[in-house]
């Protein structure tokens, strides 16, 4: 804690729990915080978590093909804002947004916009690929949702924030083809560099309410590098949009 430079009521801020619930793990080595709580704590302190209760991890390593899943969430409202944030600040080459909105990022993720100027200034790729406003499954899953909040306009909101970055280099969107959206709405995929995190979307469910994976790659032919080639498929297909005012 002293070396990632965060005070027990910091920690419990980014794992997303009371300070009180910190102090009990500090004092009580024999305490075993919950899987998810182990996970965002270790992101949080920079470390690997059998670094911090080896005996627990030993006991749950992985060998099989579900090495390659760091956590996974039942709801996409469930994963703590700070590791959308983390993976934003720790991808050098690649952001690829794969979401059918991506208005969500503006609405839980401090400042952003300003996070994506850091990134494109670094030289780091930044891809949106956005369902069509206007297109025809756009349409039906707004009836589907049935929220004031309608597809069409998260995707233009999205537009909007996006234009007012200026041109920014490295920076592109595209609207998925008529022919993926299907595909697209229903399976959102948001890559940083060789992680992501993939949400399936469920019948009637916002995207909020669909579980979630958090993905690490291993190696080629896991499951990171399939869904990663599913969003490269897409955005190949998909049609550039101009974020010129």
């Amino acid at each position: 804690m002293e070396d990632a430079n965060l005070s027990p009521r910091q920690l419990a801020y980014r794992v997303g729990v009371s300070p009180k619930q910190v102090e009990r793990w500090l004092s009580n080595g024999d305490l075993t915080p919950h899987a998810r709580n182990r996970t965002d704590a270790a992101c949080a302190l920079g470390v690997d978590e059998e670094m911090l209760w080896p005996s627990v991890v030993k006991e749950r390593i992985k060998t099989g093909t579900d090495r390659e899943i760091v956590h996974s969430y039942p709801y996409r409202s469930a994963c703590p804002s700070t590791v959308w944030t983390d993976l934003v600040q720790s991808a050098q080459s690649e952001i690829t947004l794969c979401g059918f909105t991506n208005y969500f990022f503006w609405t839980q993720l401090p400042n952003f916009s300003g996070l994506l100027k850091e990134k494109a200034a670094a030289g780091c790729r930044i891809r949106f690929l956005l369902g069509d406003p206007d297109g025809e499954v756009t349409r039906q899953r707004e009836v589907i949702e049935d929220v004031p909040l309608t597809v069409s306009t998260r995707i233009r909101m999205t537009l909007g924030e996006l234009t007012k970055l200026g041109p920014l280099e490295g920076l592109e969107a595209r609207y998925s083809a008529a022919e993926d959206a299907v595909n697209h709405v229903s399976l959102s995929v948001f890559r940083f560099d060789s992680e992501a995190l993939v949400t399936p979307h469920l019948a009637r469910l916002v995207g909020h309410d669909s579980p979630l994976l958090h993905l690490r790659r291993q190696g080629d032919g896991g499951m990171f590098s399939r869904f990663a080639e599913h969003a490269e498929e897409l955005w190949s297909r998909g049609v550039p949009v101009s974020l010129r005012s």
